[in-house]
């Protein structure tokens, strides 16, 4: 509904008049094709649908990866509650066949586009103009066909509104391979017709957009069929694999783009998602928030309150992933892992201060905020996406834009292609991974020659090429919930660490109050009990409990959710989700997702 409010304030923003002649068109029941699609200003209000269907929300971006495995809250991702007993407290919750969503919802979409794409025909518009509208429908039918074949694996492919009495409507999936193929066609076709001129607003869809969209979608076609041996598809993964790196390298050599870099290493992340007004030397485009079209998010609310949303907490194996300030690894320091949170937080990566409160964080009225373990579960606290001014968080008053492609993941595509290809050099790794560390601050950001044994011992034990981990590293901590965690566990087969269990900090002894804040205020203790007397700010944390404890029964770190570890087991089948039973029973010559 927001969008759908920025949607219309922004046709009448164009002038009174133009608002005017809009409202004039006659009734909806007397408007054939030729009347909806009689000027390019037709043309321009039309598409503008696409963006309110299909322009992911601040919330989705900065919440989708609660679905991975570097993150936990207050219960377990429904994909994995499907292997649980049917007796636990979450079998409700449990991704199945009778309440698999997004399949039904989605054709509605599909179908706005291509009715577009049959019906602008109109040879009065030049072709030029006509091509460009098509390109930015082409677009997003990509993206729709990207976000169907990611859930699903093989879909219908519709390149034609359907009527109520087609027959294609009654058809079986498209093999993936055609889907794919289309998928491609469609975004070449928007990347040779959309407009070149960069969008300063990051706010429309551009030639730029839509080779960054390639970019992101070649890279997981060809790692999927590269990794899922499966389907015998392990000989057109190069392909992809080149496409990907072909649409990285048109977006880096136009020199439209860099990293946002104004010197401050300890705010230029975290400002790309704090910022109302996009940084468009970094963003290509972004889900748009604004304080004078009153057009709001929730992100303060779904980060800050502990009775709004998943209570997003990110685990220690992956906090371990940041390397220290001067770009030496974290986990090969002696001891890395009994460390307290005050010390594990320090002279590291400054991206990690930027992510989750660190040492020293105080909000906008100048009060201390450590890690609030009334929120966080494991003690890293997100701070990505929260603005440090309190009015929002309880009002629902962000309007912070939130990216959805930026030019660091292009390098991040670009490097990782280019290392599945086998063709990654130390110049590749100096002009795209290096470039992003010096960003956050690292001072020595060398060419790795040596592969590191947390890495594979933790989370890749089947690729040994130094460069291509420390890649996969960095995709992890740069791309740190935005939406894309669980598409690289997919594409890169690595199901297995959706297992992985939830540790929190190190808890060096019970009964003891910590300022995890480094600032002396106190602000947490664990106990079995809560004291009669309680301190003002101190969080009394319960362990054990049913659902938590320390590895080590009195100290240790936290193991959250601990309950569920054996019951967490990955299986196959959750690389697609199934298709609806309800959607079977429609169409017969649907075929369940093999599992399902």
């Amino acid at each position: 509904m927001k969008k759908l409010i920025l949607f219309f304030t922004l046709i009448c923003a164009l002038g009174i008049t133009g608002c005017r002649k809009f409202l004039d068109k006659e009734p909806f029941s007397n408007l054939t094709p030729a009347k909806v699609f009689a000027s390019a200003n037709d043309l321009a209000i039309y598409v503008n649908s696409f963006y309110v269907d299909q322009t992911p929300s601040a919330a989705y971006l900065a919440t989708s990866d609660n679905t991975s495995d570097y993150i936990t809250g207050n219960t377990i991702p429904p994909i994995m509650s499907a292997s649980t007993n049917a007796n636990n407290a979450i079998a409700d919750q449990a991704l199945n066949s009778a309440n698999s969503g997004g399949w039904k919802a989605s054709w509605p979409i599909l179908r706005n586009i291509n009715y577009f794409l049959d019906n602008n025909t109109n040879s009065t518009i030049p072709l030029v103009t006509r091509n460009n509208y098509n390109g930015l429908a082409r677009y997003f039918r990509a993206y729709f066909y990207y976000r169907m074949l990611k859930q699903y694996g093989d879909v219908p492919w519709y390149s034609h509104a359907l009527a109520p009495n087609d027959n294609e409507l009654y058809k079986p999936q498209d093999p993936r391979t055609l889907v794919a193929d289309s998928i491609v066609a469609d975004l070449n076709f928007a990347i040779a017709n959309l407009t070149a001129t960069k969008d300063p607003g990051s706010s429309t869809v551009t030639k730029w957009v839509a080779l960054a969209l390639k970019s992101r979608f070649c890279l997981f076609e060809g790692t999927y069929r590269k990794y899922h041996t499966e389907l015998n598809l392990t000989g057109t993964a190069s392909a992809f694999l080149n496409a990907s790196l072909d649409a990285s390298s048109q977006i880096i050599s136009s020199g439209n783009y860099k990293l946002h870099n104004t010197g401050s290493p300890t705010s230029d992340y975290r400002a790309l998602f704090t910022t109302e007004t996009p940084w468009s030397d970094e963003v290509l485009l972004a889900s748009v928030y604004s304080s004078s079209l009153k057009l709001y998010s929730s992100l303060n609310q779904l980060f800050i309150s502990p009775t709004l949303g998943f209570r997003t907490s990110p685990i220690k194996q992956f906090i371990n992933c940041y390397l220290n300030a001067d770009g030496s690894r974290f986990t090969d320091k002696s001891g890395y892992d009994t460390l307290s949170f005050v010390s594990e937080v320090k002279n590291r990566d400054l991206r990690l201060q930027q992510t989750i409160r660190c040492n020293g964080y105080k909000r906008a009225n100048g009060t201390s905020a450590p890690p609030d373990f009334g929120y966080t579960y494991t003690g890293y606290d997100i701070l990505k996406y929260s603005l440090d001014d309190t009015k929002s968080d309880l009002s629902g008053l962000n309007t912070n834009s939130v990216p959805v492609f930026r030019y660091a993941e292009i390098l991040l595509n670009a490097a990782e292609a280019k290392a599945e290809l086998g063709q990654f050099t130390a110049a590749d790794w100096a002009s795209t991974i290096a470039q992003i560390r010096l960003r956050a601050g690292i001072t020595n950001a060398l060419y790795p020659t040596k592969a590191d044994p947390y890495l594979t011992s933790t989370y890749f034990p089947n690729i040994s090429d130094p460069a291509l981990l420390e890649i996969r590293r960095e995709r992890g901590v740069e791309l740190f919930s935005e939406g894309l965690r669980f598409d690289d566990i997919k594409r890169w087969k690595a199901g297995q660490l959706m297992t992985m269990p939830y540790y929190g900090i190190y808890v060096p002894a019970m009964n003891t109050y910590y300022a995890t804040n480094g600032d002396g205020v106190l602000n947490v203790d664990f106990v079995t009990t809560v004291p009669a007397t309680t301190v003002k700010g101190v969080v009394y944390y319960l362990v054990p409990i049913t659902s938590v404890n320390l590895t080590k029964g009195t100290s240790g770190n936290i193991h959250w959710l601990v309950n569920y570890d054996a019951l967490r087991v990955w299986d196959d089948k959750f690389y697609y989700y199934p298709i609806p039973q309800s959607e079977l029973v429609l169409n017969p010559k649907l075929k369940q997702n093999q599992g399902w």
